[in-house]
């Protein structure tokens, strides 16, 4: 799994196709995108008109609670496929736990099904907090490979990542550059930034590689896509992660996936 990534919420598919299409031909290697983004169609054109390698690229995309069933998912899949244009998915995820409806651990099983027939490479969750995650290995004895929850400087997210670390699960970061935040203006960001003669987006970005976290930021500006995935030149001191990981809980609070999800 690459080490950074691009979202496409919430692009059209016809904004989606320009974005993938430049991000794959700037060295992206990892797609992100949903059913609920409506958008499948226009990620899959973007990636064939880049015309990248298929063995090359990491697609993920997400499926929404009426699938959450054993059946359900299979059906997710050869939907979210078909749009595509792929024969397999490098990732398939449950995007919201939804535990009022409490059928994600069905829609797990499915899941399961999908990676032992071979159409997905790996398979994980969106948004679940660790009493969801722990209810899954619990009923079924297989642990997510990947949890993709909201994280930046502004929610750190100490007790999912502490979780993730103890059961091996990839932690992926949505909205890395805190969206509808002032995160790329706080004084401290733009002090680190010029310090490395870099941008306070990329400065935040190298934060979650620094935590082992994989961004997933979304841009369809092509000079913003370069210098989103320009990272792996630089690294932050000790001191510079912990002034970031300082900022936590200046923003409101992550979104409640007890309560939010679709």
């Amino acid at each position: 799994m690459p080490r950074l990534g691009l979202g496409t919420s919430p692009m059209s598919d016809d904004e989606a196709e320009r974005a993938v299409t430049i991000a794959i031909e700037a060295g992206y290697r990892l797609i992100d995108t949903a059913e609920m983004y409506r958008n499948e169609v226009g990620v899959g054109r973007g990636i064939k008109a880049a015309q990248a390698k298929r063995e090359e690229l990491f697609v993920t995309s997400k499926f929404n609670n009426e699938r959450h069933s054993v059946s359900g998912v299979r059906e997710a899949f050869e939907a979210s496929a078909e749009r595509l244009g792929l024969e397999y998915l490098d990732l398939f995820l449950i995007h919201w736990p939804n535990p009022k409806q409490d059928q994600y651990v069905d829609a797990w099983r499915g899941l399961i099904e999908l990676r032992e027939a071979g159409l997905v490479r790996a398979i994980g969750v969106s948004n679940f907090k660790p009493t969801h995650l722990r209810r899954l290995i619990d009923e079924t004895a297989v642990v997510p490979e990947v949890n993709q929850i909201q994280l930046s400087p502004y929610w750190i997210r100490n007790d999912a990542r502490a979780f993730h670390d103890e059961h091996g699960i990839v932690t992926e970061g949505w909205s890395p550059l805190g969206k509808r935040t002032d995160l790329l203006e706080h004084p401290k960001v733009a002090k680190i930034a010029d310090a490395h003669g870099k941008t306070p987006g990329q400065v935040i970005l190298r934060w979650h590689v620094e935590l082992n976290v994989v961004p997933i930021p979304k841009s369809q500006d092509p000079r913003r896509l370069t210098q989103n995935l320009d990272v792996f030149d630089f690294e932050l001191t000790e001191d510079e992660i912990a002034a970031l990981s300082a900022l936590d809980g200046l923003a409101t609070e992550v979104v409640d996936s007890d309560s939010f999800g679709h």
